[in-house]
């Protein structure tokens, strides 16, 4: 049996719990300018700018020729997303849209863009939910399927690519690291990566295990960004300031040494709340603003892969 003092218990200071869109996050390296009260434009490179304050974060490729994005924001913000999209270069036509995942923060604007003519590209798991609905268990509700505009029209299972307005770009699928259905976005040439909730240095890590995330997925998926960036990208969550390599190399850490925490107590039989009480965050550089759900998804994550765990889990 593991004992429980096997992970020592610290009274530790909570992260405050990062705002959606991180308003008044400082982004050091980069320029930013308030559109609005709650909306913010950071220019990352001559051609790229990341509109903060509309849901998750939407990447702006922009040009004379058009706009391409990663993600749309929530329905909620698609004025304020209009407006900051407006005021970069060739906002007369979004051609193309990614979205990184299927939650309503990275799609809700699908839509619109899509009515007007954009290519929507996501997983096609992510098309998935959206065209059928799918259930939330934490809200015991149903989120309904999206409008017939705002499915993604191109979709794909592993790797893509293409070259848009002599920009290369490269996607891929990120296995179940937050969602069944995440991606990430390498615009090649800039050296710009969108990755989705695939990390997140603003906000608790989120393991939406009834969505087909789990632990495991998302330790794979940040092994493979670091295989894909170099010390220079420019990396773009869905949440908080953009960041470098260094951050996902944190990230990865430090779910590595909780992957390895977590399944050696759930061989032992431990709740969520045992693990808790037993030290499973303790000694570790970050904090968690809820803790307690932190694991909990987690647990349950791990249940749903119990057969690439451990020979004795029955």
């Amino acid at each position: 049996m593991v004992s429980d003092t096997i992970f020592p218990v610290r009274r530790r200071e909570l992260l405050k719990a990062a705002m959606a869109g991180c308003i008044g996050v400082t982004f050091p390296g980069f320029t930013s300018r308030a559109l609005a009260a709650d909306v913010d434009v950071v220019e990352l490179t001559e051609r790229f700018a990341l509109i903060v304050g509309v849901g998750g974060n939407v990447l702006v490729r922009h040009g004379d020729n058009g706009q391409m994005l990663v993600d749309t924001g929530s329905a909620e913000h698609a004025a304020s997303l209009r407006d900051a999209l407006a005021s970069l270069p060739g906002a007369d036509r979004v051609e193309l849209a990614f979205n990184t995942h299927w939650h309503p923060d990275q799609t809700g604007s699908n839509g619109a863009f899509g009515q007007a003519g954009a290519a929507l590209v996501a997983h096609a798991k992510t098309r998935q939910r959206l065209e059928l609905g799918y259930y939330v268990p934490h809200e015991d509700r149903y989120e309904p399927a999206v409008p017939a505009d705002a499915v993604p029209t191109e979709t794909f299972h592993d790797r893509g690519e293409r070259l848009v307005d002599g920009e290369r770009i490269e996607y891929g699928y990120l296995l179940e690291a937050h969602t069944d259905g995440d991606i990430y976005v390498y615009f090649r040439d800039a050296n710009v990566i969108a990755v989705g909730d695939a990390l997140s240095p603003a906000r608790d890590p989120e393991i939406d295990w009834f969505g087909g995330g789990w632990l495991g997925g998302r330790v794979d998926a940040l092994a493979l960004l670091l295989e894909l960036v170099d010390d220079d990208t420019v990396v773009v969550p869905s949440y908080g300031p953009a960041v470098r390599k260094a951050d996902i190399a944190a990230e990865h850490r430090l779910m590595q040494t909780l992957f390895e925490r977590t399944t050696e107590l759930l061989r032992q039989g431990y709740s969520a709340d045992d693990m808790l009480a037993a030290g499973v965050l303790a000694d570790q550089p970050r904090t968690f603003a809820d803790p307690l759900k932190f694991l909990y998804d987690v647990h349950k994550s791990l249940w749903a892969h119990h057969n690439t765990i451990s020979h004795d889990i029955v």
